[in-house]
Formats: C-alpha cells, sequence, structure tokens
C-alpha cells in the first residue's frame, strides 16, 4: 500500500500518467477526502486486480441459474406428464364419426392405413452430395486455419478480386441462361430481366466501392488474423468439444421435442355442431385440453434460452481458453485449460452463462418482433422508420455489451452485472476501436468463406454434370452443398472471431496493468486507431508499452 500512496501526487499532476495507471482506479480526484480518516484509497477489493482466475471461483448469478433450473425441470415434468396421459385417438381424430344413437364420435370398425415410399436419382444424389460435403467440410476448416496462420496476407488479396468476379459472373450466368431457356424467357420477360442485372450490378459497384475505401485498413486486418488464427490453432482442441457441445444441444432438445408432439395428443374427439345448414348435422374434431398451449410457451421459451445459453457456453470456453494462452508468458502450452473453461462456464460460473443467454434470447425476439411485426396503417412512415433504426440500434447495442460482458466474466469469473461495468469502464477507458476489431476482420473473413464456398459449389457442379443423370436438378443440389458448406466455414469464422474478441480484451488488461504478455499481440494491436472520442488529448506514443 506505500507504493500505491507514493504514486498519487504524480497521479493528480500529470495527467497523462493517468493513461499508464490501472484502467479501474477511480479518478485521483475522488481519492482523497480531507475529512475522512480512512486511508485515502479504496479497499482492494474494491476494485480486484484484472488477471485471469486460475483459482476456485465462486458461484455467481444464482438466481438466473434457479430460474433457468425450474424452467428446464418444469418443461421435462410437464413433457412426461403429456406423455403419460396422450389420447391415443390424436394419430387418427379424423377418421371418427359422429353416431347419431349414442350422440358421440365414434371410430369405424375397418380403417385401414398405408404409406408408400419411393426413392429417386435426385434424393440419392443429393444425400451422397450432402453426406460428402460434410465430410470434407473439417478438413477444408483445418486447411483455412492453416492458411491463415502461415499465408493470411495471401489468402486475403487473393480473394479480394474474387468478392467482386464471382458475383459478377453468377449475374451475367443466370442472364444468359434465361435468355436461352425456353421456359425462363417466356415467364421473366426481357425488360424485367435487364433491371435485375442493372440493379444486382449496382449493388457490386456500391460492394466494391466499400473495399477501396476500406484498402488503407487490409493490412492491419491481416496481422490480427494472423494472430488469431495462431491462437486458434495453439488451441485446437476447441474445434472438437465446441461441435460436441452442439450435439449435446440436440440430444437435450430430442425430448422436449417429444414432448411436445405428444402434448397436442392430450385431449378428446368431440362433436362440433356445422353452422350454416339447413338441417343439423354434427361433425367430430379434436379438442386440445387447456393446458397445452401454455405448456407450448414454456417449452417453446426453454428452447430459446437454452439454445442461447449453449451460445453464450461457448463464448466462455473460447475466451477462457484463449486468455490462459494469452496469459501464459511461458513457452509450453498451459494445460488443462480446455478442461477447466468447460468446468467454470457449467459449474461456478453458469448462472453467469444463462444471464447472458437470457439477455441474448430476449434481444433475439424482440429483434424479430420489430423486424417482422406487421405495422398498422397510421404507424407506417418516417416516424415509423425513426423507431424501429432506435430500436435496432439499442439491441445492437444490448448485443455488443453482452458479448465483451461474457468474455470478461470467463477471464475474472465476475458475475454478469459486476462483469458488464468493469468491462464498460475497461473499453470506455480504453483508447483503442473496438468496432475496427469486430466489423473490418469479420467482413475480411465472411468473404474469404463464401470465395472457397462457391468454388466449391462449381466443382460439385461439374462432378455431377459428368457422373449424373441429373439435368436443371443439378443446380440445386450444388446450391445445397454451397449453403451447408458455407454454414460449417461460417461456425469456423464465428469461433475465430470470438477469438479475435478475447485477444482484443486480453491485450486492454494486458495495457491496464502496463504489462505484455504476449508481444507478437502487442505489436499487432497497438496499431489499431485511436478512438475519436480520446484522439485530441492523448499521445501517441504513450499507447505503445
Amino acid at each position: 500500500m506505500g507504493s500505491r500512496d507514493e504514486a498519487q501526487p504524480s497521479v493528480a499532476q500529470d495527467p497523462f500518467a493517468a493513461a499508464a495507471q490501472p484502467l479501474l482506479l477511480p479518478p485521483a480526484a475522488d481519492l482523497v477526502d480531507p475529512s475522512a480518516s480512512s486511508p485515502p484509497f479504496p479497499d482492494e477489493d474494491s476494485y480486484p486486480p484484472i488477471s485471469y482466475h486460475h483459482g476456485r471461483r465462486p458461484i455467481r448469478d444464482l438466481p438466473a441459474l434457479l430460474l433457468f433450473l425450474l424452467l428446464s425441470l418444469a418443461t421435462f415434468a410437464l413433457g412426461i406428464a403429456a406423455v403419460a396421459r396422450r389420447n391415443s385417438a390424436a394419430s387418427h381424430a379424423s377418421s371418427f364419426v359422429y353416431d347419431r344413437s349414442t350422440s358421440s364420435c365414434v371410430l369405424p370398425s375397418s380403417n385401414s392405413f398405408s404409406s408408400s415410399s419411393s426413392s429417386s436419382t435426385f434424393l440419392k444424389d443429393l444425400i451422397w452430395t450432402l453426406v460428402v460435403t460434410l465430410l470434407l467440410a473439417g478438413p477444408i476448416a483445418l486447411a483455412v486455419l492453416w492458411l491463415l496462420r502461415h499465408y493470411a496476407k495471401q489468402v486475403v488479396y487473393a480473394s479480394i478480386p474474387f468478392f467482386i468476379v464471382i458475383p459478377s459472373f453468377l449475374n451475367v450466368y443466370w442472364f444468359v441462361a434465361c435468355a436461352i431457356g425456353h421456359d425462363c424467357r417466356h415467364a421473366f420477360p426481357l425488360a424485367y430481366r435487364i433491371i435485375v442485372l442493372v440493379f444486382v450490378f449496382l449493388f457490386i459497384g456500391i460492394f466494391l466501392w466499400i473495399i477501396v475505401a476500406n484498402l488503407h485498413r487490409i493490412e492491419l486486418t491481416i496481422q490480427i488474423v494472423r494472430v488469431a488464427a495462431t491462437a486458434l490453432a495453439s488451441n485446437i482442441g476447441l474445434l472438437v468439444v465446441l461441435p460436441l457441445l452442439g450435439i449435446g444441444l440436440l440430444a437435450y432438445f430430442s425430448p422436449i421435442i417429444v414432448f411436445l408432439v405428444f402434448s397436442t395428443w392430450n385431449g378428446r374427439v368431440v362433436p362440433r355442431e356445422v353452422e350454416g345448414t339447413s338441417k343439423e348435422y354434427y361433425k367430430c374434431v379434436w379438442k386440445q385440453e387447456s393446458w397445452v398451449p401454455a405448456y407450448f410457451a414454456i417449452a417453446i421459451i426453454t428452447m430459446i434460452w437454452s439454445a442461447a445459453t449453449l451460445m453464450e457456453a461457448k463464448v466462455y470456453v473460447i475466451s477462457g481458453t484463449v486468455a490462459q494462452w494469452y496469459f501464459n508468458k511461458e513457452e509450453s502450452r498451459p494445460t488443462k485449460s480446455i478442461r477447466s473453461s468447460l468446468r467454470n462456464a457449467f459449474g461456478p460460473s453458469f448462472g453467469t452463462v444463462c444471464f447472458s443467454g437470457m439477455t441474448v434470447g430476449v434481444v433475439r425476439v424482440v429483434r424479430a418482433i420489430v423486424d417482422s411485426g406487421k405495422q398498422d396503417e397510421e404507424a407506417r412512415g418516417f416516424i415509423n422508420l425513426i423507431l424501429k433504426c432506435c430500436a435496432n440500434f439499442v439491441l445492437a447495442a444490448i448485443d455488443f455489451v453482452n458479448k465483451f460482458t461474457i468474455i470478461f466474466a470467463a477471464i475474472t469469473g465476475e458475475g454478469y452485472c459486476s462483469a458488464a461495468t468493469m468491462t464498460y469502464e475497461l473499453l470506455r477507458r480504453n483508447l483503442l476501436s473496438a468496432v475496427f476489431v469486430e466489423t473490418v476482420s469479420t467482413r475480411i473473413l465472411i468473404g474469404i468463406i463464401f470465395v472457397l464456398s462457391a468454388f466449391y459449389a462449381i466443382a460439385v457442379c461439374a462432378i455431377l454434370r459428368g457422373i449424373s443423370a441429373l439435368g436443371m436438378e443439378m443446380y440445386f443440389v450444388a446450391a445445397l452443398a454451397w449453403l451447408l458448406l458455407i454454414v460449417v466455414l461460417g461456425y469456423f469464422i464465428h469461433v475465430l472471431d470470438n477469438v479475435i474478441d478475447t485477444i482484443y480484451v486480453c491485450y486492454a488488461i494486458d495495457r491496464d496493468k502496463g504489462d505484455v504478455c504476449k508481444q507478437v499481440v502487442h505489436e499487432v494491436y497497438v496499431l489499431l486507431p485511436v478512438s475519436r472520442n480520446h484522439g485530441s488529448s492523448v499521445n501517441r506514443s504513450s499507447l505503445i508499452p
């Protein structure tokens, strides 16, 4: 404590010395209280030192954890009751007829149910194409990781021209193919085809302008991506653990889906009088029990919350694992880093993960309502557009803060609210541009996987043309293969994007402590542009550790 007291006057006199102080210390003017007899600095537990918490972590956000468990138990308990109380008549309710003698619905004595299935060449080729694509997706992702680690600059600059060439080629190709095809030519007039062609080229021109306007950022983006690829390659086990968590979520959802199906079987077949007929006429309809819609609501909320929670748990595991790699100053890799991150995510910090998942789930639901909700006639217009933009801005801001909050919680073991406050202070007083780290690198990576997936789809189309008897269906199969590969590679890019964000937070913590844990990271991230809010008051040379 003595060293901290001696450093106090220099902080108050030199405004630039504050940049070297920990970001979460209170302002110097608030440290001294002449009327108080207590020490000028707060207790050490007021602002805990920011570093990776290796030890045993306390249980955080217990109310959110208990609420999630209560909702899950209610979903399973009511689902089991729904299965036990199901009425088998629901499977053939349409076969019941009204019996006037008993004034009830009865099942005729003879019923036959038959089903038939057929296979086709199209279905066979589609299944084999998707299976092969799924098997190749893993090696392709590993190859992309290796290329980004060793040849990031070459990959990025080789992919950028194809951001324009491939959409332009596809735009011209469909125009020519439609002009040649008899059915398309008659169904789609020439004037409409020209309008669509010009409209697509207009979008391509806008995209080209965006690329040219951001060329000066490409070099820094390449270095950031290379550092992130190195971090992910050092923790390659994440690419195995994270898909297994997704499989676990599917296993968790499977009984809930079964419960939802059988809950619709809770009810009975009742007669209902048909209105608008000259004589009294009844038909048999299925009437669900009154509690079934409420169970649907509970189960759907549980599934949304569970999916969002698992998504946040993945971010937590990625952040915890990468943070251990970052703060490890030894040459050797940290041992059992993924295991400890999993233990923390589904152990003492599971309440924090549930809290974050609840936030993400609410944001997704509200955003879906805002985007797809039908507006009243009087609500349309400029005012409605402003309100919609404001709502999307607020939701995006919450999403942005939540992402860095769960990363910070994975590093420090703090609760959600505490981590959100400390993250806000860290990002507010940090002089780097977090938006630059998030947006530019993400768009470059998305462009790369788009190019790779497009080349793969062209290869699939060429192979099917040579070995298959498919006609126009060949393009549909190739499009589905492209979609499947881009989804798998998109998930890989999502993981790499989380690694980039985690390294950014770790770098900010390093700056906060005046430490250098990974020199190669500091050499890259120190080149980030200074935030405009602080650019006029901070000497650039003071940013270099």
